[in-house]
């Protein structure tokens, strides 16, 4: 069982695109049904139109089937079949799903029956597994609460009965991810060390002060890898039939999580893939949006980095996190070039940006930091150069010190413009004689201040009693240090042409102390 919403969004990846009845996307699709050769029309929630590729023909079939959503390949392509599409969909309460002709029926059905039958997705919104209902049954033979969690501490599924719950699991639950505190306190007690160390489940004694019961834990493991583990809530150490339950639980739910990784890493790729093509400038750019789900509405790009002694490593947590629950569940697209997380966001306003960035930091470990730059507001055709701008941010943020938030285009502009002056300054670029520049060997040979004054000045717009409170001294001598710079090097302050090129001089060169 899947709601019509997760399907369409997998299906994006394959180039399928639901046309009208937005509101069926809630419905949930239990069953797959095929037309049948001798005429009879299956019943089915979801019909896949084989043999055909009239639209109409097909959702005649699908009413008949008394489908909720009927799949189908058409003969032609573009706005009009889908307009035809959506008006025969809603005329006969029939969501229709328009899937490429490239694209064979035997990959689509085996996706679809895939999703469908075998019930349950994975952990990142891709594909089918059964983790919620393996819980329940080791819960039913053990007598415990189970809880099963990833490598990093993400609950992945849960047994439903929470008699034998205690605070701190329906706090991780609640949470989605063990919580500081008690991962400090399993850290303390050596129980993550065994667990990763070996087969052995390991028993975890109760502690009142941070609301725990006894439990025992189980690493789940393919070969020498760790997958994750399950928890179970008992007063004293299993034993016996219990204990074999246990194991034999874990090694189960390791070859679910195999099969959620890769069926996660396929889709991925694809997304991945889609995406670098839009920061790249796709000349089918309309396409490729269409295919990962993203309405055209602005977008922003954003640039991440993470910093740990093993950054590579931090990354690929971040792509993961970052990519985890697919479609409509999420608002971006993300991919991986080089040493960053790109990520296409349907936001418009520069603070949901933030707010994304924020989420994704407060997934990954303590000790990770995450910079991250934001491209302007951008149409689709826009993205290669909000890519560049988001690059940019990313730059600024790193050179930022710590706490600084993620900056914006839109807003900081006049900061990476700046920045890029300077940049021109440190590689020659900026004129080496000149009034700025005599001056700034005249205060490094002489310690004058004439720069600061000049600058002073200059962003005051002429105001005497402004520039000397900014400087902290008399306006005379604001005054005086002005008429000794004219006689050092003429400075030609009523042109206005020569203000301005001052202006950018100084701008173009590191920052002088303003007092």
């Amino acid at each position: 069982m899947i709601t019509l919403d997760r399907l369409v969004n997998v299906l994006g990846g394959y180039g399928v695109r639901l046309c009208g009845r937005p509101e069926a996307r809630s419905a949930w699709l239990r069953s797959v049904a095929m037309p049948d050769a001798t005429g009879r029309h299956a019943a089915g929630d979801l019909l896949l139109a084989v043999g055909t590729a009239s639209i109409a023909e097909a959702v005649r079939w699908a009413a008949a089937s008394r489908a909720t959503a009927v799949l189908v390949r058409p003969a032609g392509s573009g706005a009009e079949v889908e307009r035809d599409a959506a008006e025969l969909g809603d005329r006969h309460g029939v969501a229709v799903l328009l899937a490429d002709p490239a694209v064979s029926w035997s990959q689509l059905a085996g996706v679809v029956y895939g999703l469908v039958l075998e019930s349950r997705e994975t952990a990142s919104g891709r594909g089918p597994t059964d983790l919620f209902a393996l819980a329940d049954s080791l819960a039913d033979v053990i007598g415990g609460a189970v809880t099963i969690e990833d490598r990093h501490s993400r609950v992945l599924a849960y047994s439903r009965s929470q008699q034998a719950g205690d605070p701190a699991r329906l706090e991780t639950i609640l949470a989605r991810r063990v919580p500081d505190r008690l991962r400090e306190l399993f850290q303390q007690r050596g129980v993550f060390a065994r667990l990763a160390a070996a087969d052995e489940p390991v028993f975890v004694p109760a502690d009142a002060e941070h609301g725990l019961t006894g439990r025992m834990a189980v690493a789940a493991r393919a070969g020498r890898e760790l997958l994750g583990w399950v928890w179970v809530t008992c007063e004293r150490p299993l034993t016996g039939a219990h204990l074999r339950a246990l194991a034999d639980g874990a090694r189960t739910v390791a070859l679910h999580l195999l099969r959620s990784r890769a069926s996660a890493d396929l889709e991925r790729q694809v997304e991945s893939d889609l995406v670098i093509r839009l920061l790249e400038g796709s000349s089918d750019a309309e396409t490729v949006i269409s295919r990962l789900g993203l309405s055209p509405q602005p977008m922003r790009v954003i640039a991440v980095r993470a910093h740990t002694p093993d950054r590579h490593a931090a990354l690929l947590l971040a792509f993961e996190q970052a990519t985890t629950g697919f479609g409509w569940s999420r608002p971006g697209r993300s991919a991986l070039l080089g040493d960053t997380l790109y990520t296409i966001l349907l936001a418009e306003q520069a603070d949901a940006a933030r707010q994304w960035i924020t989420a994704l930091h407060r997934e990954l470990p303590a000790q990770v930091r995450v910079v991250a730059g934001i491209g302007a507001p951008a149409e689709v055709a826009e993205l290669p150069a909000a890519r560049q701008e988001a690059d940019e941010c990313l730059a600024l943020h790193e050179s930022a010190g710590p706490g600084a938030v993620p900056p914006a285009y839109d807003e900081s502009w006049d900061d990476i413009l700046l920045r890029r002056l300077r940049a021109a300054a440190r590689t020659g670029r900026t004129p080496a004689r000149g009034p700025v520049s005599t001056l700034m060997r005249h205060d490094t040979g002489h310690g004058t201040r004439f720069v600061a004054t000049l600058r002073a000045w200059l962003m005051s717009q002429g105001d005497l009693a402004l520039a000397a409170e900014q400087l902290g001294v008399h306006p005379n001598t604001v005054r005086n240090r002005l008429r000794k710079m004219d006689e050092l090097v003429p400075l030609d302050l009523n042109d206005g042409r020569k203000r301005l090129a001052m202006i950018i001089m100084l701008a173009a060169v590191e920052d002088e102390p303003r007092h």
